[in-house]
């Protein structure tokens, strides 16, 4: 019943990581000597904790701002920290739904916003962003479905949330309450920290108008490892984790999975991180094909992405310039990915 279990840690349900975990084990698990168990925690900040004490952790699925985090608030010492990374994952998006009266950012000074529970994703990247931006803002962290209600009513003048778009909280808003997302400027800080995003129409069809999306960040995720190279039958399991989960990596592209899994790149490097051996043994072993690509092929490909995602899901049919203005945004997001 033991042999071959991995426990990976996600954050809460509120957010898409319990779902790209059971995507995970059921590509992994092949009922006899491997298996994924997905353990649900309390946040980035407590997972980040989990991977390097609590007992039994083996991988959990990280924002890539936690670590600085970790430091500049003196939670962990740096050299505390050792755990590597398998892969990148996907971008989580920043949304900032605010009152009819909020126009932009800096109408949120010395006003309530809700940042989700203390050491959750939301909460460090809220953190720093309103830091960058010198915006300060009076911080709230109840959950998100409370933060909503404290909206509608406004006892809260926004509320922020990091998930992967589209974010089912949202989905269920109609334009006649008046809530909406503010963009988040841009400036030298967050492109340095972050990489940028929009929301869109097709995002939040009631939210988001199609002439004006919403310009915001996003948090790059990663799959991090515990370090267990003391711990020899963990790290075994742990190799042949990686060994199934990147040779089956390609089934996860495929519809009835998140959709988030067309973002990641698995050779993607994480500035900062060292990557596990497993994981760097493998890539060494499969080059990845994308990379190999002509522009003009990848170009080709992703077109025929869009229209097959669109026919599966109902949607209308993009013309030609618009896939090009969407390809030309996923190339920025993938120059990003790079840094």
């Amino acid at each position: 019943m033991n042999r071959g279990v991995v426990e990976l840690e996600t954050s809460g349900s509120a957010g898409i990581s319990v779902k790209i975990a059971e995507d995970i084990a059921n590509l992994v698990d092949d009922g006899a000597t491997r298996r994924v168990v997905p353990v649900v925690g309390k946040g980035a900040l407590q997972n980040l904790i989990d991977l390097k004490y609590l007992r039994g952790i083996d991988m959990a699925i990280l924002p890539s701002d936690v670590r600085d985090y970790a430091v500049q608030h003196r939670i962990l010492a740096g050299s505390d920290l050792s755990p590597s990374y398998i892969t990148r994952l996907y971008n989580e998006e920043f949304h900032l739904l605010a009152r009819p009266e909020i126009k932009n950012v800096t109408d949120l000074t010395n006003r309530q916003v809700n940042v989700d529970i203390q050491g959750s994703s939301t909460a460090i990247t809220a953190s720093r962003l309103f830091d960058f931006l010198k915006v300060p803002v009076k911080i709230t962290n109840d959950n998100q479905q409370v933060a909503l209600q404290n909206l509608r009513s406004g006892k809260i003048a926004a509320l922020a949330f990091v998930s992967g778009k589209p974010a089912p909280l949202f989905l269920a808003l109609s334009q006649n309450e008046g809530l909406h997302f503010i963009p988040v400027p841009i400036n030298r800080s967050t492109s340095d920290a972050y990489v940028p995003s929009r929301l869109s129409s097709s995002d939040y069809p009631a939210l988001i108008s199609q002439e004006q999306p919403i310009d915001t960040i996003a948090v790059g995720n990663l799959l991090a490892v515990a370090e267990l190279r003391q711990v020899p039958e963990r790290y075994r399991n742990v190799g042949n984790f990686v060994e199934a989960f990147f040779t089956g990596f390609q089934t996860l592209l495929t519809p009835g999975h998140h959709p988030k899994w067309q973002e990641v790149n698995l050779s993607a490097e994480l500035p900062g991180w060292r990557r596990h051996p497993a994981a760097e043994q493998w890539l060494q072993r499969n080059a990845p094909m994308a990379q190999s690509l002509k522009p003009d092929e990848l170009r080709v490909m992703f077109s025929k992405f869009v229209d097959q995602r669109r026919q599966a899901s109902g949607g209308v049919t993009m013309t030609p310039e618009q896939k090009n203005e969407l390809f030309e945004q996923f190339r920025s997001w993938e120059a990003g990915q790079a840094r």
